[in-house]
């Protein structure tokens, strides 16, 4: 069971790909991208069940699966999705969030909510910046906002999802 990939592992990271696709391809922008707390649950927990990658597979299956979705944006739903996988599996080597079998908490959530931040800000920018939304500046404060705020609530529940059911699935 040590090893790197294993059809659970698939199956659970293609599932939480698929639940962040979900949650985030039948919403409107700019709602998606204040309602990115699911997909940062999602790309956590894939990151816990493989440390090296799992947010990026994760990730990358959203990502194909959006840009599947919405065609126009074929480019753009596949990298930001990729790079916020990149950074969520980045953030948590240098934030060391895993140590062996222990997970420490508030990094997590300082994690999440620093990624959620990003990234809303950065999908906001280039939404903008392709005039699918104008510019409005309350709206990138709110944006902003939610997003963190979705981090830290992800984060927590990531932290208690892998605590009570995947943790001794994926030791």
């Amino acid at each position: 069971m040590n090893k790197v990939f294993n059809s659970k592992k698939i199956a659970v990271i293609t599932l939480l790909g698929t639940l962040a696709f979900v949650s985030s391809g039948f919403l409107p922008s700019p709602i998606d991208k204040m309602l990115i707390g699911i997909q940062s649950l999602s790309f956590a927990l894939a990151s816990l069940i493989v440390a090296k990658g799992g947010a990026t597979i994760a990730s990358m299956i959203t990502g194909i699966l959006l840009s599947a979705l919405r065609v126009s944006f074929f480019p753009f739903s596949l990298i930001f999705s990729a790079v916020y996988g990149i950074l969520i599996d980045g953030l948590f080597y240098l934030f060391k969030v895993q140590d062996r079998n222990m997970i420490k908490s508030k990094r997590l959530i300082v994690l999440l909510a620093v990624a959620t931040g990003i990234t809303g800000i950065a999908s906001m920018y280039f939404t903008t910046l392709l005039n699918v939304i104008p510019m409005v500046p309350t709206l990138y404060i709110a944006i902003l906002i939610g997003a963190i705020i979705n981090g830290i609530v992800a984060g927590y529940l990531t932290i208690i999802i892998w605590k009570r059911y995947l943790s001794s699935q994926f030791k």
